[in-house]
């Protein structure tokens, strides 16, 4: 695993930071859940709870795959 240096503003949260980058990563695919979990320093569970705060489901079904279903019902 690679290790990242970043310089933030004294009033942004690291935590926040971090949480949402792994946020973010799982978001696009380039995580998987445990591993955005890890980065962000809580467990699955949690973070799976947390990712309602940044706006990003953990069920990976997007509008066009929702419109291919209800075509084909």
């Amino acid at each position: 695993m690679k290790t990242l240096t970043l310089q933030i503003p004294d009033d942004l949260d690291e935590r926040y930071a971090k949480t949402f980058l792994a946020a973010k990563l799982f978001e696009k695919g380039d995580l998987s859940l445990g591993q955005a979990a890890d980065l962000a320093g809580y467990t699955k569970r949690t973070f799976m709870e947390l990712l309602a705060n940044y706006d990003v489901s953990i069920f990976n079904y997007t509008e066009i795959d929702l419109i291919k279903d209800v075509s084909k019902a």
